[in-house]
């Protein structure tokens, strides 16, 4: 199946079947793939949590909104960390960054005030969530970007240390009465020349 196909299928599930749960080997390959996300200078500012204890879900999902039931119902729900620390930051790029990397940060970034350094962390984070959304629906899994959640919270329930919650991502296999299936309901989309230029 090419790409393109996979990006005219892939929708925003609203209804998930909580019946139907992803395998192990489908969840280490997902961990996996976020692990080999792109981000710029390699520099990987990120933790990623994968949520299926059904108590923890529950927690979560009080904090989340409109999005509540999606979290109940689905399999997995997948949150997205940056690190909020900087020295904490710095001292991860020195081990485990070329040179020439930490260098490019330290001359260009560091420098920087402590709020637009955090934003191109966050920025990061930002690239493996259409990583992973693209991987997801390869494996025919479904998924709900979601930013209305109450990052504290999440924060809380999580017990994170030197990492803040971004956004979360639910996954797991749609119910068959999703209204939102591009099988029931036509994707919408700008057209192409609206949004491509070619020079």
């Amino acid at each position: 199946m090419d790409f393109l196909h996979l990006a005219e299928q892939r929708y925003t599930t609203k209804k998930y079947n909580p019946d139907q749960k992803i395998p192990e080997d489908r969840i280490r390959a997902l961990k996996n793939i976020l692990r080999l996300s792109p981000s710029s200078i390699n520099s990987q500012p990120w933790r990623f949590v994968f949520v299926s204890d059904e108590a923890i879900k529950e927690e979560l999902a009080k904090q989340s909104f409109f999005n509540e039931q999606k979290i109940k119902d689905a399999s997995h729900l997948v949150v997205f960390t940056v690190v909020n620390d900087i020295n904490k930051f710095e001292e991860q790029i020195e081990k485990h960054l070329q040179p020439g990397s930490v260098g490019y940060f330290k001359q260009f970034l560091k420098p920087l005030p402590e709020d637009q350094i955090k934003s191109w962390l966050s920025h990061q984070v930002y690239l493996s969530l259409g990583f992973f959304l693209g991987a997801c629906a390869s494996m025919g899994i479904d998924s709900t970007p979601m930013e209305g959640i109450q990052k504290e919270g999440y924060d809380s329930i999580l017990k994170l240390d030197g990492y803040t919650t971004l956004f979360a991502v639910a996954i797991g296999y749609r119910d068959e009465d999703d209204a939102n299936q591009p099988a029931l309901k036509q994707k919408s989309r700008m057209d192409l020349e609206a949004v491509v230029q070619s020079l």
